[in-house]
């Protein structure tokens, strides 16, 4: 993605692999939901570095499969 400081709303889509279409993200800017955007006259940018933070704020990390399982008892 070159240099850049924003990406576009189908930029954004592509970065995603189209798993977040441009329709979704429209949909979550009217809901106030999604990665932060900038609005500058009709244009609507996402700074790359919010969408890096986003991505790090939606990482799942998962257990090391060789710790054991850690099970709370059952309360009676």
């Amino acid at each position: 993605m070159e240099n850049r400081m924003y990406l576009t709303a189908e930029e954004v889509a592509a970065r995603y692999r189209e798993a977040i279409s441009v329709g979704t993200l429209r949909n979550w800017r009217a809901m106030r939901v999604g990665p932060p955007f900038v609005k500058i006259g009709k244009a609507v940018l996402y700074p790359l570095e919010a969408l890096n933070d986003w991505d790090r704020k939606h990482t799942v990390t998962c257990r090391d499969s060789n710790s054991p399982i850690v099970r709370k008892p059952l309360e009676p």
